[in-house]
């Protein structure tokens, strides 16, 4: 299967788990199915300036982000840190993470979702 660019849904989350502004979210897939019931999201995030999604807990899944575009403040289960463009990041199950957009420049990510 292939899936053109013109098919994907955009979605725009305000306050994106208690963060600032406005998140746009690209969705790669059409839902858990596509992912073998094995996670839920594939998606290219994008953060305009001043955007966050807020900290927060991932009990039952893991997330990880690769940066495409950018630099940010990613907050590691409590750790502040410096992620540009090539980094990923890893928050396992039972961590906590968040990532703000504090530069003048657009920040773009993609994000995965798979279960624990």
């Amino acid at each position: 299967m292939i899936r053109k660019p013109e098919e994907f849904t955009i979605d725009y989350k305000e306050h994106m788990r208690d963060g600032d502004g406005t998140v746009q979210l690209t969705h790669f897939i059409k839902g858990p199915e596509e992912l073998n019931g094995k996670g839920r999201l594939f998606s290219k995030i994008t953060l305009n300036p001043g955007c966050s999604i807020g900290y927060h807990l991932h009990d039952k899944d893991a997330e990880l982000f690769y940066i495409l575009k950018g630099t940010a403040e990613y907050n590691d289960n409590g750790e502040m840190r410096i992620v540009h463009a090539g980094d990923v990041t890893i928050c396992p199950t039972g961590t906590c993470h968040g990532i703000a957009n504090k530069t003048d420049e657009v920040v773009e990510l993609v994000a995965v979702i798979v279960y624990a």
